[in-house]
């Protein structure tokens, strides 16, 4: 199920694939591709793949479709792989790790699952 919510639209800091998480651009109102949970992760690109410098819809809250990068069981935390597709954030973490949100449906690699929108940080615990 996907009722995507507020959608934002951005200018493309590179080509980006559909259905894939996307962080902040090197300047305002610029989003990239995720390469991974080290940076905040801001939402999903829509089903239409985008060129650098194009706009490109973000799906900021609510339930998106999203590409997955490996196993994932409902409703497993989601970061992002190097290709921007939505991998399972198991712990422990390596370093504090950005999530953008929970799998609604459990899924494969290459599966389009869902994802509920709703970033936020894993923290490593202190010692």
């Amino acid at each position: 199920m996907n009722i995507p919510g507020l959608t934002t639209a951005k200018r493309a800091g590179g080509a980006i694939a559909s259905r894939r998480i996307l962080v902040h651009g090197s300047s305002d109102g610029a989003a990239v591709q995720a390469t991974g949970g080290t940076a905040l992760l801001i939402g999903v690109s829509t089903d239409i793949p985008t060129d650098n410098g194009q706009p490109v819809d973000v799906i900021r809250t609510g339930l998106a479709p999203v590409e997955y990068g490996g196993t994932i069981a409902r409703g497993a935390p989601l970061t992002a792989d190097s290709q921007g597709r939505a991998v399972a954030a198991t712990l422990p973490v390596v370093a504090n790790t950005y999530i953008i949100g929970f799998a609604e449906v459990e899924g494969s690699e290459g599966d389009i699952g869902s994802a509920f929108i709703a970033p936020a940080v894993l923290a490593v615990p202190a010692e």
